[in-house]
């Protein structure tokens, strides 16, 4: 397994997003405080799934519980969670394995908010195993000797697709994944540089745009209305600050609930931080945005990751999960 091209690693995409960040003095370990707001920073991937963040902060959720959000993109959870432990992040978005994987090799988060949740419908998710037009590949068995693109190696994505081929009846160690962000995802399957591409929107779209075919739903393969991702902070923030994260907690469900009702918002809110074409918006799947996380998904995604061997010790779901 590698990584193609000349991609930046999540460790280095950390320390260019972090420098790239809002924060006035770029040094500040705590949130700053100032006429009864306080101000948070919060690590997010540009992807559809943080659509309820923008949202919410649009739509004063937050504000009228004294916070406002500052916001830095990374290319995925794994490169989040360093951001947030370190305390240069208050709160950051990850994907549910990128969590538990910190957590068995000790790294002290707690996820205090829900995310997003696959649809639970095959075939019409927003995260889809896909191949270009006119490829001979028809199935995820067919992906053994093949080159698959997936934006972090050994994290939920890599999970997905191998308990997908295995389902299809194929051997997930026979798989070349290599690692892409989404955004190059569309161009470098055109191109033939990959063979498959584990994609979420909007680039699912835009690869549907380009005559792209859907071989499997990954997250559904997985588990029934998996939970994929959840807003989390460090353990020692969360301890030391309570009022806050009851506040940030509080702001993002209304911020979720409004954004599952309103999904015309949610995609107009996409146009302000993707580069997102209005045509492929508008074919966009949009994710599921329930108030709470689906515990026996999240365990059925920690024992793919014991089974593909990506904890050091089994997680610890009750001290993890709010």
């Amino acid at each position: 397994m590698r990584r193609l091209s000349a991609g930046l690693t999540a460790g280095v995409l950390l320390l260019v997003a972090t420098a790239c960040g809002s924060s006035d003095d770029g040094s500040s370990d705590t949130d700053a405080s100032s006429g009864g707001v306080t101000t948070v920073k919060v690590g997010l991937i540009p992807i559809v799934d943080v659509a309820p963040l923008y949202l919410g902060q649009k739509q004063g959720f937050f504000e009228k519980r004294g916070l406002k959000l500052e916001f830095t993109t990374a290319q995925g959870g794994a490169a989040i969670v360093p951001g947030v432990a370190s305390g240069q992040f208050q709160f950051g978005f990850s994907n549910v394995t990128s969590l538990m994987v910190a957590q068995s090799n000790g790294v002290p988060v707690k996820a205090v908010a829900n995310g997003i949740a696959s649809t639970g419908v095959a075939g019409k998710d927003f995260g889809a195993l896909m191949v270009k037009k006119g490829s001979e590949l028809k199935s995820a068995k067919q992906l053994e000797g093949k080159k698959v693109a997936i934006n972090t190696l050994k994290n939920i994505n890599e999970t997905a697709v191998r308990e997908s081929v295995r389902k299809a009846g194929g051997d997930p160690d026979e798989v070349d994944f290599v690692e892409l962000a989404f955004d190059q995802m569309p161009a470098a399957l055109d191109q033939g540089q990959i063979d498959a591409a584990m994609v979420v929107e909007p680039a699912t779209a835009t690869i549907r745009s380009q005559g792209g075919v859907e071989i499997a739903s990954p997250l559904v393969d997985v588990a029934p209305n998996l939970t994929v991702a959840m807003y989390f902070a460090s353990t020692q923030y969360a301890q030391q600050n309570p009022e806050v994260v009851k506040k940030f907690q509080d702001a993002t469900a209304e911020s979720l609930a409004y954004a599952d009702a309103h999904p015309d918002e949610a995609r107009q809110i996409i146009t302000t931080y993707t580069k997102i074409p209005a045509d492929v918006l508008a074919k966009v799947t949009l994710p599921k945005w329930p108030a709470e996380a689906n515990r026996s998904s999240i365990e059925a995604l920690m024992k793919l990751g014991e089974t593909d061997g990506l904890f050091k010790k089994t997680p610890d779901l009750d001290a993890l999960l709010p």
